[in-house]
């Protein structure tokens, strides 16, 4: 069965400095470089294009991410500088654009695109020579210096963006700082200009009051790449049902995180901003299952009435690999035991295929220009 992952900050492979185009062995298994020192271990990645091929992955919304230094973030490492923040940026989309031009993957600009692409990946009988399907998102717009260059980003190919991340972004208010936190001065002007372009919003990574106010502004399609259910594991990473059904209202559709954190249900305090260092302390992989994961996406459909909006957001090594998914998930082609999963539940086949990729897949064709 075919997959489109919801979630995949794959440029972060940049900073890690692991090439995906190799097999995902390799990729694990590759020597340490004088003077490299990772931020999480070669050993866990969850995916590489060829493992995504291998898995059925067809198509990946693939994430710009850059945090900004700035007082009350608390990701560490962030760019000093706006223009830092910008060139950041703008490497991980050239990354993007050179796995294309290499024809690795197709970044789906369009709905023809995304039609076209599918239509591939449908007919195929292997997937070993296929192009992996990118949408380009941003997590948080920090790079986005101006409302207004906005145009220049989706001139670039850039169509969906979130206004937070982990503590005050540019824009907003994303998780990690309380849920009182909202919009900052450019953050409705960037949201008319997103709207003059037809982009789309993630409301994923952003404050309770920063989605509030944004979906009073904003009139344009709006999605949650990787959100959870505050309803099954409290905290404020995880999205209220009253939250889930606005945007649900709005055509969004739901990906569900692998991210054993916003999955745990045994730990009874909101460790939202101050995850310890070695998360495998609290959020152990052992304690989750793909089982978790179906709660959610049932859940959703629930809230729907339906099971035309709900979905799979990996995160896919966002969340720090292997180590931080369930404990039934070692690569991105575990996701199909999803599958599975809600047949022995007793789903019907189309509303399986809906939610491992027919959703993602009807609403890109839907909100990407024609």
């Amino acid at each position: 069965m075919l997959i489109i992952d919801g979630d995949y900050p794959m440029a972060l492979a940049v900073r890690m400095n692991r090439d995906l185009t190799l097999p995902i062995d390799q990729v694990r298994s590759a020597p340490d470089l004088p003077g490299g020192r990772p931020d999480r271990a070669d050993a866990e990645t969850m995916a590489s294009l060829p493992e995504m091929r291998r898995g059925g992955v067809a198509a990946a919304l693939v994430k710009v991410v850059v945090d900004q230094h700035r007082d009350g973030a608390p990701m560490p490492g962030g760019p000093r500088s706006d223009e830092l923040s910008y060139a950041l940026g703008q490497g991980q989309m050239a990354y993007y654009r050179i796995l294309e031009t290499r024809g690795e993957a197709r970044i789906l600009r369009t709905s023809s695109d995304v039609r076209d692409h599918m239509r591939q990946w449908e007919s195929a009988e292997f997937y070993d020579d296929l192009p992996v399907g990118f949408f380009l998102g941003m997590e948080g717009a920090d790079p986005i210096l101006w409302p207004a260059q906005v145009h220049e980003w989706y001139a670039d190919g850039l169509r969906v963006i979130s206004l937070g991340h982990y503590g005050p972004s540019r824009y907003g208010h994303g998780t990690g700082t309380g849920t009182e936190g909202g919009l900052f001065d450019g953050g409705p002007e960037l949201l008319r200009e997103m709207d003059t372009l037809g982009m789309i919003l993630d409301v994923t990574h952003t404050s309770d009051e920063t989605v509030r106010q944004a979906l009073d502004i904003f009139t344009g399609p709006v999605l949650a790449s990787h959100q959870n259910c505050r309803a099954l594991v409290p905290g404020e990473r995880q999205m209220s049902d009253d939250l889930l059904k606005r945007s649900i209202e709005r055509g969004a559709v739901i990906g569900a995180s692998m991210d054993t954190w916003m999955l745990t249900r045994n730990v009874e305090k909101d460790w939202s901003g101050q995850t310890p260092q070695k998360r495998t302390d609290l959020f152990k992989p052992e304690d989750v299952t793909l089982e978790d994961v179906v709660d959610h996406i049932e859940h959703v459909c629930e809230l729907a009435g339906d099971a035309l909006h709900a979905a799979i957001g990996g995160d896919t090594d966002g969340q720090g690999g292997a180590v931080g998914a369930p404990h039934d998930v070692d690569t991105v082609a575990d996701y199909q035991k999803i599958a599975v999963i809600l047949g022995e539940r007793g789903w019907e086949t189309a509303d399986i295929e809906n939610v491992m990729w027919r959703n993602w897949q009807r609403y890109f064709e839907e909100f990407l220009p024609s």
